[in-house]
């Protein structure tokens, strides 16, 4: 492994353990060049899939990218960031044991709004505003509206 500060090719694991739920692998290392410690991350990987957007362009999927408008969506609401991780993981996972290694922009986006849904109705909201390009009040009226009659029929909160 690389280290990050002054790019040495040799670094020495110091400490190795499971992450919670033993989805991934934590790492401690340390750089025998600069002496920097930095941890790294573990994932086991089912498959490689490839993202088809909108306009038919396909990328690599970014574990890191989903995460990110993820946890922007959380952003300071009561969430613990170990809640977060577990959606992430099954959000993945859910992706990765679907069979396919093509997956649309709209079965990811639809898969992480179900995700949210149950994690928070506050993120949920945020998150589809982006996914779903609300460009006025009125759209978020809407949409809140919708859910609040869809959590009714369903019976939840």
């Amino acid at each position: 492994m690389r280290c990050p500060f002054c790019s040495h090719d040799d670094t020495q694991v110091k400490d190795s353990r499971p992450t919670e739920e033993n989805h991934a692998i934590r790492r401690r290392r340390f750089c025998p060049a600069c002496g920097s410690r930095f941890t790294t991350f573990e994932r086991v990987q089912l498959r490689e899939l490839m993202v088809v957007k909108k306009d038919g362009q396909r990328e690599l999927f970014d574990r890191d990218k989903l995460a990110r408008s993820i946890f922007l969506a959380c952003r300071k609401r009561p969430i613990e960031d170990e809640r977060v991780e577990k959606a992430l993981n099954g959000i993945q996972r859910r992706l990765e044991s679907s069979g396919e290694s093509d997956i649309s922009t709209d079965t990811v986006g639809e898969i992480v709004m179900e995700a949210l849904h149950a994690l928070d109705q506050v993120a949920y909201v945020r998150y589809a505003s982006v996914y779903k390009d609300f460009r006025e009040a009125r759209d978020f009226e809407e949409f809140v509206e919708n859910m609040q009659d869809s959590d009714d029929e369903t019976g939840k909160p």
